[in-house]
């Protein structure tokens, strides 16, 4: 029995020894910041069982916990990704130490302020809290900008098959529209031109004050526009577009043309969803509570995604579609 459990267990263990040295060969300060990151998150969790202080509605320790998992995550990503960038030695190198100190700057801001019991994003109350706001401004502009450094060494470097190349290409590229689609909160919010008082430049929710009710674990707002959920979503294409061109890749009766074809309309699909919930957000909408306006657009855009997919997907509707119109291109 002691066998069956431990022999599985000494094989992940091994993958994941030879996945972590693959990463660290490829990017040190990239793997490094981000096994750190799980570190952090650790702690973070930890930090909440002995710290009930609330920010917002939420315990103190959730929004460094979930900035520190997306960070290692990204991290870990962008290291993998680096290793394809063979012919691009020099942007490589500098955009992955950017990051990563810059990814590690942001995540100490944010964890400091959480300890002091106040917000990290938007917070100008006092010279410490600003201080931290423009510390972090200045380290997730360095972050964006060594993402769009990789993202263009990406696009000319020659990677194989070319449907994969595409994948990590766009979600790459996403990533870094979703990263610039938060500078949409840096506007000031009517009530904070009226009132300097508050003391706060910006705000993630739109038609309310930041806080309230909020969904389970990610805090999205339940009765008013949320611009985490877009940002959230840009910010991860680098993961999700390249699983999905991962999971094409397994597809071997598609022909390279058809699975390249695919990826560029999941990116197409992708890039707008983001821009679908960035623009319900902007109208003051909750995630969960679309008006006819966001439910139509929605089904139009799984309408389209759906039925192309469908048909890319289907080598005897691909065919028959073809066929028919060279029957109709015959007899006009």
């Amino acid at each position: 029995m002691f066998r069956r459990v431990w022999v599985p267990m000494k094989s992940v263990s091994l993958k994941l020894q030879r996945w972590l040295s693959a990463l660290w060969t490829s990017n040190r300060p990239l793997t490094f910041v981000g096994l750190l990151m799980v570190c952090d998150v650790g702690a973070c969790l930890v930090a909440m069982m002995f710290d009930s202080r609330q920010i917002t509605g939420i315990n103190a320790w959730i929004k460094p916990a979930k900035f520190g998992l997306s960070s290692a995550v990204t991290c870990l990503s962008l290291a993998w990704i680096a290793s394809y960038l063979r012919d691009w030695p020099r942007i490589r190198d500098w955009s992955g130490r950017v990051f990563a100190m810059s990814i590690a700057i942001e995540i100490i801001v944010i964890d400091l302020q959480a300890a002091r019991g106040t917000t990290s994003h938007f917070n100008m109350a006092g010279p410490i809290d600003r201080t931290a706001f423009i510390t972090m401004g200045v380290a997730i502009a360095a972050i964006w900008l060594s993402m769009a450094s990789m993202t263009y060494a990406l696009m000319r470097q020659q990677v194989q098959p070319i449907s994969w190349a595409w994948a990590l290409r766009f979600g790459l590229l996403a990533s870094v529209v979703g990263a610039a689609g938060g500078g949409i909160m840096l506007r000031q919010t009517p009530e904070q031109k009226q009132n300097p008082e508050l003391k706060q430049f910006g705000s993630h929710t739109v038609g309310a004050p930041d806080g309230g009710p909020g969904l389970p674990i990610a805090n999205w707002s339940e009765d008013h526009g949320d611009l985490r959920v877009a940002h959230f979503l840009g910010l991860h294409g680098v993961q999700i577009i390249p699983l999905i061109g991962l999971w094409l890749l397994g597809k071997k009766r598609l022909s390279e043309l058809r699975r390249t074809r695919l990826v560029w309309l999941a990116s197409g699909t992708y890039v707008a969803c983001f821009a679908l919930l960035a623009w319900q957000a902007l109208r003051g909408q909750a995630l969960l509570q679309p008006d006819r306006k966001t439910l139509v657009a929605a089904s139009l855009l799984v309408f389209v995604a759906g039925v192309t997919s469908w048909l890319e997907l289907s080598p005897r509707t691909f065919l028959a579609l073809r066929t028919w119109a060279e029957v109709l291109e015959v007899r006009s």
